[in-house]
């Protein structure tokens, strides 16, 4: 069980969580997940954090002492305790297309010093970098030729009048596929909202989550910073990718998983809207 290191009030968690769910209630909402079925998810998730986390040391977790700690029916908890939860703790690796292009951002041998990915020869010679050396540094189990085909295909490269392949500037910024889309959905949210749920109840160290914030500013300067906050992001973001992928060749390997996140939101509201707190409120937390 989790060293807790303080216990919210009732009523201040049911506030808290009536906040943070609205988006995910629009989610589901918005995709035709009626109440029934978002309940019946959130009751299977109740039941296996339950299990899994807040297990006694040395004792097996029954169906009575999770009943006990979720308040549903212990004839529902056995029922829904058998097998696996049908949903995935993280969704599937990222792609190797996704994994070639973080190499070609990251790797001296193929991107400039600013993060910029060079253009690169199909093939090369003595160990020269080339598009056929990305591919084959990041997997064994394609071909650099068919990799290209399919890249072609999607747009995701072209070839210049010297046969040369450049990546395409949309294909840095995440591909529309649901599936892709859901992948960094799923584990960004978790992630960012479990060092946050750790930074509340945990007695460990806490993980590092800031955020400036302003309100009731004018709809052109929240543009603006909009768009300086994300070209900052993007640097930093290129930048610790740079480094991971120079330490990860030496690394012997292990457990551990890391992540570095941002976000950035901005939206215009009434100004007599009830949400909108002090005058031009700086938040940094």
């Amino acid at each position: 069980m989790p060293a807790i290191k303080t216990k919210m009030r009732e009523d201040a968690v049911q506030r808290v969580l009536a906040r943070i769910l609205r988006p995910f209630v629009r989610l589901s909402l918005a995709t035709g997940l009626a109440f029934p079925a978002f309940a019946a998810v959130l009751r299977r998730v109740y039941i296996d954090v339950a299990e899994k986390e807040f297990a006694l040391p040395g004792k097996q977790q029954t169906d009575s002492r999770i009943s006990l700690l979720t308040g549903i029916h212990r004839k529902d908890v056995s029922k829904l305790r058998v097998g696996e939860l049908p949903l995935p703790d993280l969704p599937p690796p990222v792609s190797r297309t996704s994994r070639i292009i973080a190499r070609w951002l990251a790797d001296v041998r193929y991107c400039s010093e600013d993060g910029l990915p060079k253009a690169l020869r199909r093939t090369g010679e003595n160990g020269e970098a080339s598009f056929e050396s990305l591919v084959e540094d990041v997997t064994r189990d394609l071909r650099p030729r068919a990799v290209l085909d399919e890249w072609l295909d999607r747009g995701i490269a072209t070839l210049d009048h010297e046969d040369r392949v450049h990546l395409s500037s949309t294909a840095i910024v995440p591909e529309t596929d649901d599936g892709v889309k859901e992948h960094f959905f799923t584990r960004n949210i978790h992630d960012h909202a479990a060092a946050a749920v750790h930074n509340l109840v945990s007695a460990d160290l806490p993980f590092f989550e800031r955020a400036v914030h302003y309100n009731n500013i004018s709809p052109a300067l929240a543009r603006k910073l909009d768009e300086i906050s994300k070209a900052e992001a993007m640097d930093l973001l290129v930048r610790l990718n740079r480094i991971a992928n120079e330490e990860v060749r030496a690394d012997k390997g292990g457990e551990a998983r890391w992540i570095t996140g941002i976000f950035v939101f901005r939206e215009e509201y009434p100004v007599s809207s009830p949400s909108v707190a002090d005058d031009n409120r700086q938040d940094d937390r």
